[in-house]
């Protein structure tokens, strides 16, 4: 466990998720050389060298177990992305950029996870429904026509980034506005993000699966339902042979274990499993 205080990303949230799901199976540590498929050196060696209190910026607290929890929860996303399980790992990734922390993420799973897979000759594709934009793993594939990144999230709003003009062959972004709910996501999801995937035709889709666009979550405005994050996670089934899922955001303690409960049913038309 690493302490966080009363920050909103504390110990609290995978320890529910792993009482509400004891099926799940212990991840491993990522290896230094698997992190620096995505990270500078500097920022590795910045984090690994953590032995106190320390913030790496507003937002993102570090402690004496940061090195560990950092290594194990991106290795643990390896390991998910292989075998088609959904990660429950916490820090979260996708705000931490190439070169450093940001936005309570550290190190970016979903990245290491991608570039892992893609080192065994598969085609990725990583759909990202966390409510804040996934700028980290935009920026580490921006320049990188063999990943697809698509993410849907709440606009303007933090980060910053992913604004309706900021897009490429592989990177599209659909910009929604505060309040958007079921309807919007999955209209989105019908419109512009199916396509996407599909003409991209990989042969593994990751999941950045934040719960934050809930209607009850504390740290956004959205108004999505337990019922439209279950029908997401199944269409997200539809679009490649393996799909796997990371643990991003989601921040509302008492709705967190049924909000990935929801997605492991809609997951469970392919063959995710918690792990």
């Amino acid at each position: 466990m690493h302490p966080t205080g009363d920050h909103p990303e504390s110990p609290a949230r995978l320890a529910l998720l792993l009482k509400a799901f004891p099926g799940w199976s212990e991840g491993r540590p990522a290896t230094t050389e698997e992190v620096l498929r995505c990270h500078t050196r500097e920022h590795v060696e910045r984090v690994l060298a953590v032995r106190e209190p320390t913030w790496f910026d507003a937002d993102t607290p570090a402690s004496e177990t940061t090195p560990e929890a950092a290594l194990l929860a991106a290795g643990t996303c390896i390991e998910a992305a292989r075998s088609g399980a959904f990660a429950f790992v916490r820090p979260p990734g996708h705000h931490a950029l190439s070169s450093r922390a940001m936005g309570f993420c550290i190190f970016n799973n979903v990245a290491i996870a991608t570039r892992a897979v893609q080192a065994q000759g598969e085609k990725v594709a990583i759909v990202d429904y966390d409510v804040h934009h996934g700028n980290g793993t935009q920026e580490i594939f921006w320049d990188d026509d063999t990943v697809l990144f698509v993410s849907l999230h709440q606009w303007p709003f933090y980060p910053g980034s992913g604004g309706p003009t900021e897009q490429n062959e592989t990177t599209v972004n659909i910009p929604l506005s505060a309040g958007s709910g079921d309807d919007e996501y999955l209209r989105a999801f019908e419109d512009v993000v199916g396509p996407a995937v599909e003409q991209f035709a990989p042969d593994l889709l990751l999941v950045s699966a934040g719960f934050d666009a809930h209607v009850e979550d504390p740290l956004a405005q959205m108004q999505v339902t337990a019922d439209g994050f279950r029908e997401l996670s199944r269409r997200c089934t539809e679009l490649a042979p393996r799909v796997a899922a990371v643990l991003e955001g989601g921040y509302n303690l008492e709705t967190l274990p049924r909000l990935v409960g929801a997605a492991l049913d809609g997951f469970s038309d392919g063959s995710t499993t918690a792990g």
